[in-house]
């Protein structure tokens, strides 16, 4: 058996941009120490969330870096380090790997449009050039290539490649993959609306954007899940399934700083080619996240 990264609701974090754009390295330390504190279980950084995407190399350091340093260990640090370039991909691994991150995450090579064989070279080659453990990342939506089920059982061999974020959005095929791999992998949900049916076939939580608004109850409903508590938890993901369904009703991270804009977080906007949503969108947010109690 390998060791568990982490068990319950990590976070997603958006990265925070100031007005010109920049990054927002203060409001970035803020938004650590207000997830920490109301009990988020890991600050996963630069991934999809944070817009990794648009991060120059020096930006994309300097936000794990920050994010080791105002952790201070107090919970796991997963770092984005994922590429469609290999190579690029195992130096920001080693630079993350050096900065103290515990874990990384790494999303399939997007673009290039590899074979599943060129899948097991790349994410091996990564794995063998650092020392901790590695959460692969599978969205084909994003990607346009999935993981297939004999490529994890492949992959879970691997010493260093211990979870994988699942976010194509079938629950049979996360059924497949525990039932392929068992305890050499385990699974996070990359779906907030299917945290509690992924967390019933065994998965150890999720990485989440619900979080960045709602920590301490999307903590709760993964701590019911542990429990075996699946009704109580059943029950908070439906109650939660307009606002989670919301926050995907543009391209994320669009809606999600918005909601965390109208909450008063002031985390900026995302960069381009991202663009604000539409102020109908907007509006049926802000109805879910009144419901939610998170606005008035």
């Amino acid at each position: 058996m390998k060791n568990t990264v982490f068990t319950g609701a990590g976070v997603a974090i958006v990265t925070p941009m100031n007005a010109d754009g920049s990054v927002n390295y203060a409001k970035l330390r803020e938004l650590i120490d207000f997830q920490i504190e109301n009990s988020t279980d890991a600050i996963i950084i630069c991934g999809t969330t944070g817009e990794s995407s648009t991060l120059t190399d020096s930006e994309h350091v300097e936000c794990i870096r920050i994010a080791v340093e105002q952790t201070r260990k107090r919970v796991p640090v997963i770092a984005g380090t994922g590429s469609n370039d290999t190579r690029y991909a195992i130096e920001l691994s080693k630079e993350a790997q050096g900065l103290g991150a515990d874990a990384l995450l790494l999303v399939s090579p997007y673009y290039n449009k590899t074979s599943q064989r060129g899948l097991i070279a790349h994410f091996t080659a990564i794995a063998d050039s650092v020392d901790i453990p590695i959460i692969l990342y599978n969205i084909p939506p994003r990607t346009n290539v999935n993981i297939a089920i004999d490529t994890f059982v492949e992959l879970s061999k691997h010493k260093n490649i211990v979870a994988v974020k699942e976010a194509g959005g079938s629950i049979s095929y996360v059924a497949e993959i525990i039932a392929a791999c068992g305890e050499n992998l385990d699974v996070y949900s990359g779906n907030d609306d299917q945290i509690v049916p992924i967390m019933s076939l065994g998965g150890k939580g999720v990485i989440s954007v619900l979080s960045n608004i709602m920590p301490k109850e999307t903590h709760i409903m993964t701590k019911l899940c542990l429990e075996n508590n699946f009704h109580e938890a059943g029950k908070m993901q439906i109650e939660l399934l307009k606002l989670i369904n919301n926050l995907f009703i543009d391209v994320n991270p669009i809606p999600v700083k918005e909601a965390m804009n109208l909450m008063g977080m002031n985390v900026g906007e995302c960069r381009l080619p991202l663009i604000r949503m539409e102020q109908k969108k907007i509006d049926a947010l802000a109805e879910s996240m009144k419901k939610a109690g998170l606005i008035k």
